[in-house]
């Protein structure tokens, strides 16, 4: 069970640092967690998160 669990772990990895910039993701993937969560308040919500999303977007493409 150990070794299928660790063997599950490695190929996420591998998926995850091969499909773009590692660094990257550790910074775009809170702010779009958080951009989701502001997009819940009625009014200004829906600016803030296309906002959030954008800056996201931005760093994406950042030639890390």
């Amino acid at each position: 069970m150990k070794k299928r669990l660790g063997l599950l772990f490695c190929l996420c990895m591998i998926l995850i640092l091969t499909s773009g910039c590692f660094f990257t993701k550790l910074v775009t993937v809170p702010m779009r967690f958080g951009a989701a969560t502001v997009s819940i308040v009625p009014v200004a919500g829906n600016t803030a998160h296309d906002t959030v999303d954008e800056a996201a977007a931005t760093i994406d493409k950042a030639p890390f």
